[in-house]
């Protein structure tokens, strides 16, 4: 039903229901029951148990379940304690990161109005807002939030600010009567408010027509509930990495199984020699130092402004090929401020952003050249005819009344002029700005007790209403000439995209009637022009070429004019010669294919709707593109859910917005948005990092082991000791390398490949080229303790491990670098060497203390053994110092 088309009788013919008497009782009941309450559904939440439980889904998880099986079952205590703590840190690690769950349904239920005026039995009476039915009459005033979707039937000076919905700037004046146009989007029907929204100025009454589920609000409640929730490129490539690691570890247990029972070996050594593989194959410590590195990051990133909500999507910034932002608040100030004035026949153009000036509080600094000599009287009587006051907190202003009547006021402030000037006139009559009229009118009463009327209003309506005009030669008839270059002017600032309002004054008599507003708002003398605009912010544009540079595409999606983004686009250099700009009323002509064929073209989204978010988002998506998604209003909620790491603003953002979203920033500011990208970037870089170091070891482990069997060689390591080198030998320069620096030229790199694996650009060759080498010296070492002493495999086995050990904590400075290990400064990262020393403690500690020997096998190692050891180690990372490969 278009509720907007229907003039008043129609509405309630549809709705069984008279305005002046409201439902009945009876009605009410009925409706209550065949409808529902006015509320929105909730998503029936996950069971704690079920919760913690769908943490041991990972293929991860479930093969480091299998080796502790195993282990246990061979009697291997130690290993399987071992790793059943980290499945268990790892599992309740992210089951309290869910905990958190989304609750946006929830948050939204608190931005309904709690108590609602309706007339019932033709008597007004205050109900809880949930009670309301289709049909029900009620009051609404400034301050309101509104209860439910209404058709307004009576509007007095009633504005309702509908940013959190529609993504619109500036409070949205209501009408009482029908609309003739076809296919309006809410931010265009007039005559409707809805749920959630807010009244800033005047009093109305309106005819429910929608409640609950059935609203605007409802609909976007609906989007949230079903929009599917997608992995992360992370968490895909851990999967795939899980899936790799089974394959692997069963394999090779079967083989040597195999090969041992063929041998003729014991089955009983064989099965242990498996799981020594088995284990060797699975980086236990995987897991939990992905969740450090992540958690690292996360903490470098708070201070950089930004708060993460989910861990696992914090790398996905790093891949992002698409930035959708919302303009209003997020790319602008969302501060309406007066750029240029007209009058005199000239324009002047004020500087300053917003409620300060060149980053100070205003203090009447503005200059400009010239003679103005109507200047003073244009600011003084923007001053009286406006309804905002402004207010100084914590060393900021803010508007408390209209934004328009706000930037009125801020450019006065700029020239020396404030508010005490009110205090030398008398307020004696006021006529309120009405949508109809377009323009507002006081009559004030100076000291002299002279009366003027001050009249403010679209430019349009005030010009035919004017006898006269000032000039720097005083007042002047108002002839056709006169008029052209206004009209001139208003066609040259609205080219700018400006908001442009009128200003002019009347003398009037003591003794004249001030009834009627029409007949005085004639023969005015108009003064000048005021152009308005929400200027972008300062540090928004530099931030979008750094993101260009980084080979991503900066999208602008706003609920404003299609003009005013545009100037806007234009002015960030957001929008290049050849892109184009499509408002919400081309998007609804375009089928979802032919949106996904010209996508690629589009910069600035204008005028569209919460449906028309997802659809867009939905496009790039299907063009192979991670999508970050940016926003503050409710509007933003599904979208930001849909995309691929979503991004809420933490000062002007809803709650509904933030628990949508993955990313929060702190100051509202898209700048930050390039820094997250950075940190993201780097984030996924370290983790490939310790990847490589890590399975480059585990490789290494398993080939020492399966070549030793192959050979009919004794087992070269048992299976404690490749636990103590995966767990404490690996784990500690891993974790260092998660806390790496990014790479100088991190963000002049293209955009991931969003299918590219976890083993892209030559990483899979180096793992495997760096573990077969490492695999060997080990060998080596073996077979050199094993032939010069064959009685004592203790020796052997401590040769062995001490060589494993010592190559991988060599190799892991080459990690640090797609180049090779002179690339970077190996001083550079103090908590890599802070854990290499620590390792290389530990292992002479595990050598050389007696009580532990036992337990790990080991044995104390002469000089020469040292020396053997140490030109063993550094062979695999010299063969391959001058590659990039």
């Amino acid at each position: 039903m278009k509720w907007y088309q229907l003039d008043i009788d129609e509405v309630e013919k549809k709705l069984q229901v008279t305005i002046p008497q409201g439902l009945t009782e009876e009605q009410v009941h009925a409706r209550r029951k065949k409808f529902g309450a006015n509320e929105l559904d909730a998503q029936k939440k996950q069971s704690r148990w079920l919760l913690f439980l769908k943490q041991f889904q990972d293929f991860m998880v479930l093969v480091l379940l299998g080796a502790t099986l195993i282990a246990g079952l061979l009697g291997e205590y130690v290993d399987a304690i071992a790793i059943m703590i980290i499945v268990l840190v790892n599992g309740c690690i992210g089951y309290f990161q869910e905990q958190k769950a989304e609750d946006s349904l929830e948050k939204i239920k608190q931005l309904s109005a709690p108590i609602s005026n309706v007339k019932r039995n033709g008597k007004w009476k205050k109900i809880n807002s949930r009670e309301l039915v289709a049909g029900d009459v009620v009051k609404i005033q400034s301050g309101d939030r509104i209860p439910a979707d209404i058709r307004v039937v009576e509007a007095n000076s009633l504005e309702i600010e509908e940013s959190a919905l529609t993504g619109e700037s500036l409070p949205v004046a209501k009408i009482g009567q029908a609309m003739t146009e076809t296919d309006l989007d809410p931010q265009d029907q007039l005559n409707m408010a809805f749920m959630g929204t807010l009244v800033t100025k005047g009093q109305g009454i309106g005819v429910v027509t929608r409640t609950g589920m059935q609203t605007e609000m409802g609909k976007i409640a609906s989007l949230i509930m079903t929009t599917r929730k997608i992995m992360t490129p992370l968490e895909r490539k851990l999967a795939e990495l899980g899936k790799v690691l089974i394959i692997v570890a069963f394999l090779l247990t079967a083989l040597v199984v195999i090969l041992g029972i063929l041998q003729g070996r014991p089955l009983y050594h064989m099965v242990l020699a498996g799981v020594s593989l088995a284990v060797a194959a699975i980086p236990e410590g995987l897991p939990a130092i992905v969740t450090v590195a992540l958690s690292l990051g996360v903490q470098r990133m708070i201070k950089r402004k930004a708060i993460v909500r989910k861990l696992s999507s914090v790398e996905t910034l790093g891949s992002a090929s698409v930035i959708c932002s919302d303009k209003t608040g997020t790319m602008t100030e969302n501060q309406m401020t007066v750029k240029k004035l007209y009058l005199n026949g000239e324009f002047l153009h004020l500087t300053g952003e917003g409620y300060q000036i060149n980053g100070e509080i205003l203090n009447g600094d503005q200059t400009v050249d010239g003679d103005h000599p109507n200047l003073d009287a244009m600011l003084r009587y923007g001053i009286l005819c406006n309804q905002a006051n402004l207010k100084l907190q914590d060393g900021q202003y803010t508007i408390d009344g209209d934004p328009v009547d706000g930037a009125l006021l801020v450019a006065a402030r700029k020239f020396g002029l404030n508010e005490a000037i009110k205090a030398e006139y008398r307020l004696v009559k006021e006529f309120p700005f009405d949508s109809e009229r377009k323009r507002m009118s006081v009559v004030v009463e100076d000291e002299k007790s002279r009366r003027y009327l001050i009249v403010k209003g679209a430019p349009d309506v005030l010009l035919p209403r004017s006898s006269f005009h000032l000039t720097k030669d005083g007042r002047k008839v108002l002839d056709l000439t006169g008029k052209d270059k206004f009209n001139q002017a208003i066609e040259r600032m609205a080219s700018d995209a400006l908001r442009i309002i009128g200003i002019g004054v009347r003398p009037l008599r003591k003794d004249e009637l001030l009834d009627d507003a029409a007949f005085l708002e004639t023969e005015i003398t108009f003064i000048g022009l005021y152009g308005m605009i929400d200027p972008p912010r300062k540090e928004v544009k530099p931030a979008i070429l750094a993101c260009r540079q980084a080979g991503i595409k900066t999208v602008m999606i706003t609920g404003d004019h299609a003009n005013t983004a545009t100037a806007i686009a234009k002015e960030l250099e957001l929008l290049p010669e050849s892109g184009r700009a499509v408002s919400g009323s081309e998007l609804n002509q375009m089928t979802q294919h032919e949106l996904e064929k010209q996508i690629e073209e589009i910069y600035v989204f204008a005028r569209v709707t919460p449906e028309h978010k997802l659809r867009i988002v939905k496009a790039f998506q299907s063009r192979g593109h991670v999508v970050a998604m940016t926003g503050d209003g409710v509007n933003d909620a599904p979208s930001i859910k849909a995309a691929d790491i979503g991004i809420s603003m933490g000062i002007s953002g809803t709650d509904v917005t933030k628990e949508a979203s993955s990313l929060v920033l702190m100051d509202d500011n898209f700048a930050t948005i390039k820094a997250a990208i950075d940190e993201g970037r780097n984030i996924y870089e370290n983790i490939r990092k310790f990847i490589r170091y890590l399975l480059a070891s585990n490789v290494g482990e398993i080939l020492v082991m399966l070549f030793a069997v192959m050979l009919k060689m004794p087992l070269p390591l048992v299976p404690v000791q490749i636990l103590w080198v995966n767990l404490v030998t690996d784990g500690l320069p891993a974790m260092a390398l998660g806390m790496d620096t990014s790479e100088e030229d991190v963000m002049k790199r293209k955009p991931r490949n969003p299918r590219e694996g976890v083993f892209a650009r030559g990483l899979g060759y180096k793992i495997v080229s760096r573990g077969i080498l490492i695999g060997l010296v080990s060998l080596i070492a073996f077979l050199f303790a094993y032939h010069n002493d064959p009685d004592n495999l203790t020796y052997a086995r401590t040769m062995t491990f001490t060589t494993l050990v010592m190559a991988q904590l060599i190799h892991v400075f080459e990690c640090r670098s797609e180049k090779s290990i002179f690339a970077r400064n190996p001083f550079e990262n103090k908590y890599l060497l802070f854990a290499v020393l620590s390792s290389v403690l530990l292992l002479l500690i595990v050598v050389y203390w007696p009580p532990l020997q036992p337990i790990f096998h080991t044995t104390a190692l002469g000089v020469l053994d040292w020396l053997i050891v140490l030109i063993l180690s550094l062979l695999p990372t010299i063969l391959f110092a001058y590659t990039k490969k």
